[in-house]
């Protein structure tokens, strides 16, 4: 059994970024997440084996994402919030990178959610789960079952035209490197289509009216 860092089998956002020692992580909308920069893909791989160690201790099940660049490390959401083990599974990791000589950086940190927006009479889960090999997430979501690719959410838009579709992106990151995520979005020629929701999300659009929302409240729920 692992150790666990709370009473409760789940914390919340606002419950882990309180957690001793996990100032590198931010939870995005597939759960805490952590970038450390590196010198090499050897530099990189050496902090396996410390989250290899530090998951069996805390028993949590991360994601591991090791390139030349750095790490990405990912905690993913459970089925009532964080595993309560992922506040010490994080606070080792970051001992271990430090050790290491390997630099946090947040504002690496992001998920992207990909919108389909279909006709009310439509399903089109079905064509995108067969073309990219995804698999169905409850009654509306589809997902890569390794976890590579982007979340995929269908829902239904009413009052639209038959056999047309749109998407836009959902774009996760965390909330104290929101802003400066939606100003290089709006000086790279964006357009602010709604921040009523401000600072949760902003609705961006691209000059030619593609949609990306840049979402930050996931980082903050309590």
């Amino acid at each position: 059994m692992g150790e666990s860092t709370a009473e409760s089998e789940w914390v919340s956002a606002a419950e882990f970024h309180r957690a001793q020692g996990v100032a590198d992580w931010r939870v995005t909308g597939s759960g805490p997440q952590a970038v450390f920069t590196s010198t090499s893909l050897a530099h990189s791989a050496r902090l396996v084996d410390p989250v290899v160690a530090a998951a069996e201790r805390f028993g949590v099940l991360p994601d591991i994402d090791v390139r030349p660049e750095g790490v990405v490390v990912r905690v993913a959401f459970g089925d009532e919030g964080i595993p309560a083990g992922a506040t010490g599974f994080a606070a080792a990791v970051s001992e271990a990178a430090t050790g290491l000589s390997l630099t946090a950086d947040p504002s690496r940190v992001q998920s992207v959610g990909i919108y389909v927006a279909q006709h009310s009479q439509v399903d089109a889960r079905p064509f995108f789960t067969a073309a990219l090999g995804y698999q169905d997430l409850g009654d509306t979501d589809a997902v890569d079952p390794l976890r590579r690719g982007p979340q995929l959410a269908f829902n239904p838009i009413t009052g639209d035209t038959p056999s047309r579709g749109r998407t836009h992106f959902d774009v996760f990151v965390p909330a104290d490197q929101a802003q400066a995520r939606v100003d290089a979005a709006l000086a790279a020629g964006g357009r602010l289509a709604d921040d009523s929701h401000a600072p949760a999300w902003w609705s961006l659009a691209s000059p030619d009216n593609h949609g990306v929302d840049i979402a930050a409240w996931t980082d903050t729920y309590d």
